[in-house]
This record gives structure tokens, C-alpha cells and sequence, in this order.
């Protein structure tokens, strides 16, 4: 370790807080009036998303890590008690800060572009009656509202939305048996008795109906001249879009549910459970019943953080907060409709193009032609492929055209997530039903895939496949495929490595770097590789691939270190990385010790990164950017000068314990000198980016990076996209030219 001044507690930063951190920045792209309106709104709801899945593991297992008691402090010098209360605090200005841009800005901006949502309470009776017609006729058959008893609540999925009404007046039944949820060792509280009439209700609103209903336009709300059909279709009019969201057309119409009761109040709510439940691999024999298992208890876990509306009395605050024994802490009373993911679906409603992005999309490669085999490509030379800018095409083709090519004698291939319906999984199957041999290594611990993973493993199983489901005890993420092929000189293999998953609906959304290549050495590493994971043996020594736990880890240190070498005997020296994440204090500290060396460090850290740049005596010549833009930034590439004979690989793995030493990871080297300048280039783009670059400073804070005077503003994705563009776009008209060209025939000699 380092031997700077800098004392130990400050070298670091806390984990969840510098998470939270890049979710404010998602968030700033929300508060940006230079992005489009629903391209704002769809911002809005991946800060919420976000928020969920950081609360259902994090706080979560924070929650855990409390209730042990054990006093342990994170490298930042945090207690697991000290870090809930710092992320409580920042969770709720972020909360408030999501609700003062959707209500201040967002929604009114939306409403004069047309997107209304409509309060039932005020609109037209010809709007609201359209409204209790489709209460009365899609609704009221489907949800059914359930008495509470003794705070028995019924089992309540996580993240749904639910109805918690408070009654008056006499119920004729009430029904017994209820299932309860609360701990064992914690009895009731209320002191009602089992005979008095119960106060409370619940209405779970399910995942069946549409969150968002769509409504006729409110003249009154509207220009009278415009024409409006009276048959309540939203695409009546191509530029306005009427809506009342679920809970809202529910909670006016609740009476409908209780004839002869008095509704008090009737008040949405929304639970989130604690997902940071995992496998305990030493006790499950059989991995697909314990996956499910974890699913299972998942669902009945503890509940971590209460949402409730604002206007929610004091009674029924305080019955949900009782009832799930939430800490007070994590109970967010919000001004707005709870759950803003409901804005996704806004961001899909058509007509109104002008308010959203526009179109890029992924261009085709032109190393590859669509005209010829996919191996025929390959075999012309190594094949990188920039996702989204360039299609993932070539990736599914290769792997459909291995399941019909009679030459094809295997393919083995890793799946950590995968689409709905994968063209992939479609082709595996096929391939297997050939009669070729297959192997898939399902990751059947793919947090939040679990339930899809174990469905395709099956469907995979019933086909043919041979089905590997990984390690025991570690994850399984590295991102290969590796095809047999039978040809003239021999059997032959082509690869496919990548930094993303094989998800062809998230490569049109994230910013990963594939490479297809039918290099010798790669073939030999990646087979002894993979069935080293298959038979659960130790893996000989690899000549180009590193692998986590095994040697990934020892090689970056070595490259990192390799540069602080050359600095110190008076060398130029360059690091530039590429990552999601940067966690492992291991890493963190050799790079200091690089930076106190004087070697050049320049991070492109999309979200967490618990390294403090630019502190004296530490980190002077650390530089950390931040990029958020309208892809997500998912790549792993790392540069090092390497002496001026430079060093470029890609990979699975960020920077964290979790990558270097529990999952199966690869690095890999790129060796093509054009693919190793583009990516360089690539590198060296995002770190001129001052359009949507943030610029992280020593204490853990980001400022947005802006253009100097005499400076051309540069959007990294934007070029990137551009860039991709003009390459085919010159490829296609050298190639018109040389076909548009007269060529005479020529009598034979």
C-alpha cells in the first residue's frame, strides 16, 4: 500500500453514496432543457428505476449487515448503521428533487404539448363519465379489495402498487385465516379485538391492468375548435394524448368496492422488499430448486422502504408503517404518483416524434457483408463491432447461420441475460435439434434474470442442449462464444467476445464493443477455458486470455504497475480505462501508486468509483469523467501506453471484489493494430466529450464539464454515431463508383 500522508478513511469513498451520486446525474439529464421533453421524462423514470433496484440490494443488504451488529467499517470508515442514515438522508433530497421537476416542469411542459393527465375531480362529466365506463367495464371485475384484520395483510408483491383504504361503518363479513406476514416472534399490536369491524382495507392493483388509461381529450381542457372523437380513441388526434393513471381512476370510483361503508380516505402506497437474498450454494444440491427457492423467498422478505402519498393521514401512515415495521428513515411520503416508470410508457405514445430524440439507428459494419457468410467475414480478419452505433446483427447471424451450417460440428456459449424472446436461444435449440453438439452455460444467479435463465435452461435441456449451470460459488459473466467449424485445412474456431450481454434489445440501448475473430491462440485459450468451467477443473495456463478469480486480477495490477515502472525510470506512461464501476481498493491503491509515480491516469467511470482524484501527495495526475448521454455506457476498454508499443483489451469485468474474485470474467487482448487505434480513438473521444461529461472532483462531487470559448462543443455519443455513419456511408459510394463503371468484353485470346 501507498505510503502517502493521506489518511486511510480518506483515500476511499463510500460505495452506496458515490452510487447515488451518478443516479443524481441521470437525474440532471431530467432537469436539462436542452435534452427533448419525453427523452426528459424517460430519464426521470430510469432515476427511479434505478432507485428501486439500489434500495431492493444495497439498502438491503445494508439492512443485513446492521442486524449483525458487528460494528464493521467500509474502507470509507463507515458503519453499516452510519451508511443507512447518510443514504436515507441523500435518498430523500433525491426523492424530492424527482417530484419538484416532475410536478414544476416536466408535467406542466407536458400538458401544453397535449400529454395531459387528468384529474377526475375536475374535468368535464362527459370525461369523467368515459372514465367510470371503463371503471365499471375493464376494472371493478378484475381487482378485488381485501379487510385487514389484526394488521394481517395479505402476501403484497414489491414495487406494485396498492390501495390502502380507511372505512367507516359496519361490515357484514369478515373473512378468516388471513394469511399473516408479520414475524412470529412480533404479535399484534392493534388493540382491536377479532369481533369489532375492521377500519382498513386493501386493494392490490396487480400487473394485469395498464397503469396508464387512456382518455378522450377534455374539451374544456383544450382548444374548443379541435376535433375530438366520442369514441374515447387516443389516437383520435395524432398531437395529444389524454390520460388518468390506474390508482387515480381506482381511488374515485373506490366507493364501488364497499356499498354501505363510509371511505374515509383512500390512498395508494408502494412496498419494497429486500432482494439481497442469495443462494447458499454448500446446501443446495440441486441449483435450479434452490434458484427458486431464492426466488421464493424474495418475494416474502422483509419490507425495506415504504412510499405513500403525501396527503395519506396520520392513520394510515401509521398502520402501514406498523404493519411492515418499517424503519422511519426509509418512509418517503411523496407529493406525485408514486412509481415514475409509469413514464416509459409516455415516452412510447405516438405523434409526438418532435419531443423525442431522433432516430439513430445502428448502422451496419463494413467489415461485415450481408451478402456472404458470417465466416466468410471473420475469416477476412478480426471484426470489432461498436454497439449501438453498429448493429448486433452479425452476432445473432453468426450464431443462426452455426445452427443450419452442415460444417458446423459444435458451439458453446455462455448466457448471463438474454431478451424475452432470444433469436439466440431460438437458435441454440435449433443447432442441438440438428443433431450438433451444444453446451450452454446458463447463469442461473443472474440477479433479477433468475426466473427467465431457469426457463430457457429448461426449454434449452428439452432441445438437446447440454446445459452447464456454472460454478459453485461464483457467477458466472464472462461474455463468449466459440463455434466448430469443419474446412478444408481442418477444424477451425470462431469466437465471439464481448462487453455486453447476448441481449440483441439492450445492444440498441447500451454501449458495448463486440470482436469476432477465428484467431489460433484465442481458439486454444477460449475451448481450454470453457471446459474448464464445464468440468469443474482446474484451468492450464492461458497464453492471451486472463480469467477472473484466477489470473485477471494479477494481470491488471501487473499492466498498472508496468506503467508506474516506466514513469519512474523516466518513460512516458498513459492509463485510460474504460469501466462501469471502480470499487476495488486494490486497484485503487496501485493506481495511486501510479499517480505518485507520475503516470498519466485518465478513468471513464460511468457510475460508482470510489477513488479520490486529483488530491495532492495521492492522486494529482488522476482524471475521472463521468458520461451520461442517451445510451448507456456498459463497455469495459483499457489502454496502457506499454513503453509505446501500446496495450488494448476488452472485457466483462468493472473494477470491483465482486468482478476480480466471485464471478468467472474475461480480458482480452486486441491485437489487430486498426482495431487497437479505433478503440484508442474511442478512449481518447470520451475524455473531449464537454456536452455530457461530468468531471469528478477529490471529495466525491461531480461538475458538469462545459466547452471554453475557442472550444467546438463535442458530444462523444453523437460522433460516435456520426462517425459510423460517414465509414458506411463512403464504403457504399466507393463501391456505386467502381460498380457505375463500363467495362467492355473482350474477345477470347
Amino acid at each position: 500500500m501507498s505510503s502517502s500522508p493521506v489518511a486511510a478513511e480518506s483515500r476511499y469513498l463510500n460505495r452506496e453514496l458515490a452510487w447515488l451520486e451518478f443516479n443524481s446525474r441521470v437525474l440532471d439529464q431530467a432537469d436539462d432543457a436542452r435534452v427533448h421533453l419525453l427523452e426528459r421524462a424517460k430519464f426521470l423514470a430510469i432515476t427511479a428505476s434505478n432507485l428501486d433496484e439500489f434500495v431492493m440490494v444495497r439498502v438491503g443488504s445494508l439492512k443485513l449487515q446492521g442486524q449483525g451488529s458487528s460494528g464493521r467499517r467500509d474502507p470509507a470508515g463507515l458503519t453499516a448503521s452510519e451508511q443507512l442514515q447518510a443514504v436515507a438522508t441523500r435518498c430523500h433530497r433525491h426523492v424530492g428533487r424527482q417530484y419538484k421537476i416532475l410536478l414544476d416542469d416536466l408535467q406542466p411542459q407536458l400538458a401544453e404539448h397535449r400529454i395531459t393527465r387528468v384529474d377526475l375531480d375536475q374535468c368535464s362529466e362527459r370525461l369523467r363519465a368515459v372514465a367510470e365506463r371503463h371503471f365499471r367495464g375493464d376494472v371493478v371485475a378484475v381487482l378485488s379489495p381485501q379487510a385487514l384484520h389484526d394488521r394481517r395483510f395479505p402476501m403484497l408483491p414489491g414495487l406494485g402498487i396498492h390501495l390502502c383504504v380507511q372505512l367507516r361503518g359496519v361490515a357484514e363479513l369478515a373473512p378468516q385465516n388471513m394469511p399473516q406476514i408479520l414475524p412470529a416472534h412480533e404479535p399484534s399490536s392493534d388493540p382491536q379485538s377479532d369481533d369489532e369491524e375492521p377500519q382498513f382495507a386493501v386493494i392490490p392493483l396487480g400487473r394485469t391492468l395498464p397503469r396508464i388509461v387512456p382518455l378522450p381529450i377534455d374539451k374544456q381542457a383544450t382548444d374548443p375548435a379541435m376535433d375530438v372523437s366520442s369514441d374515447g380513441d387516443p389516437d383520435a388526434h395524432e398531437s395529444s394524448f389524454s390520460y388518468v393513471l390506474l390508482e387515480d381512476l381506482v381511488s374515485h370510483f373506490v366507493d364501488e368496492f364497499f356499498p354501505g361503508r363510509e371511505v374515509v380516505q383512500c390512498k395508494p402506497f408502494r412496498i419494497t422488499r429486500n432482494a439481497d437474498v442469495e443462494l447458499r450454494e454448500d446446501g443446495a444440491g440441486d441449483l435450479l430448486g434452490g434458484m427458486e427457492e431464492v426466488l421464493e423467498s424474495r418475494r416474502l422478505s422483509d419490507v425495506v422502504r415504504l412510499e405513500m402519498d403525501a396527503s395519506a393521514s396520520d392513520e394510515i401512515r401509521n398502520y402501514l408503517m406498523e404493519s411492515f415495521y418499517v424503519d422511519p428513515d426509509y418512509v418517503f411520503r411523496t407529493e406525485g404518483p408514486l412509481d415514475l416508470t409509469y413514464l416509459f410508457g409516455l415516452h412510447g405514445v405516438k405523434g409526438f416524434d418532435a419531443l423525442r430524440d431522433e432516430a439513430w439507428p445502428p448502422q451496419r459494419s463494413p467489415a461485415v457483408d450481408p451478402a456472404e457468410p458470417m465466416f466468410s467475414s471473420i475469416a477476412a480478419g478480426d471484426i470489432m463491432l461498436m454497439h449501438p452505433y453498429e448493429t448486433f446483427d452479425p452476432v445473432v447471424r453468426l450464431i443462426e447461420e452455426a445452427a443450419t451450417d452442415p460444417d458446423v460440428l459444435a458451439v458453446k456459449q455462455i448466457l448471463y441475460r438474454t431478451s424475452r424472446d432470444s433469436p439466440i436461444v431460438a437458435a441454440l435449440k435449433r443447432a442441438a435439434e440438428r443433431g450438433k453438439y451444444v453446451t450452454a452455460i446458463v447463469e442461473l444467479k443472474a440477479r433479477f434474470d433468475e426466473a427467465r435463465n431457469i426457463e430457457w435452461a429448461r426449454e434449452m435441456e428439452q432441445s438437446g442442449v447440454q446445459v452447464i449451470y456454472g460454478i459453485r460459488g461464483l457467477k458466472t459473466h464472462a461474455k463468449v462464444c466459440i463455434i466448430v467449424r469443419r474446412e478444408p485445412q481442418g477444424l477451425v474456431r470462431y469466437m465471439h467476445f464481448g462487453t455486453g450481454n447476448y441481449n440483441e434489445v439492450t445492444a440498441n440501448l447500451y454501449g458495448d464493443v463486440s470482436l469476432l475473430t477465428k484467431d489460433e491462440t484465442f481458439g486454444t485459450d477460449a475451448t481450454m477455458f470453457f471446459n474448464a468451467v464445464t468440468g469443474s477443473s482446474h484451468p492450464q495456463p492461458l497464453q492471451q486470455l486472463a480469467i477472473a478469480p484466477l489470473t485477471l486480477r494479477r494481470t491488471i495490477l501487473e499492466l498498472i504497475r508496468g506503467e508506474t515502472e516506466r514513469s519512474r525510470q523516466g518513460q512516458k506512461a498513459h492509463i485510460m480505462v474504460k469501466l462501469n464501476a471502480l470499487v476495488d481498493m486494490e486497484v485503487i491503491d496501485t493506481l495511486y501508486e501510479a499517480s505518485q509515480a507520475g503516470v498519466k491516469i485518465q478513468l471513464n467511470v460511468r457510475g460508482v468509483c470510489c477513488l479520490r482524484p486529483g488530491i495532492a501527495g495521492l492522486s494529482e495526475s488522476i482524471e475521472v469523467v463521468s458520461i451520461v448521454d442517451r445510451f448507456l455506457e456498459h463497455a469495459r476498454v483499457f489502454y496502457f501506453r506499454h513503453g509505446g508499443d501500446p496495450q488494448i483489451f476488452i472485457s466483462s469485468a468493472d473494477w470491483m471484489p465482486r468482478n476480480l474474485d466471485r464471478r468467472i470474467e474475461l480480458l482480452v487482448p486486441v491485437n489487430d493494430p486498426a482495431i487497437r487505434r479505433r478503440l484508442r480513438e474511442t478512449l481518447q473521444l470520451y475524455f473531449r466529450d464537454n456536452q455530457n461529461a461530468w468531471a469528478m472532483q477529490s471529495d466525491g462531487a461531480y461538475e458538469r464539464v462545459v466547452p471554453g470559448k475557442k472550444q467546438k462543443p463535442i458530444r462523444s455519443q453523437e460522433s460516435l454515431y456520426r462517425k459510423a455513419v460517414k465509414t458506411l456511408q463512403d464504403i457504399q459510394e466507393k463501391q456505386q463508383s467502381t460498380q457505375s463503371r463500363f467495362e467492355t468484353h473482350r474477345p477470347r485470346e
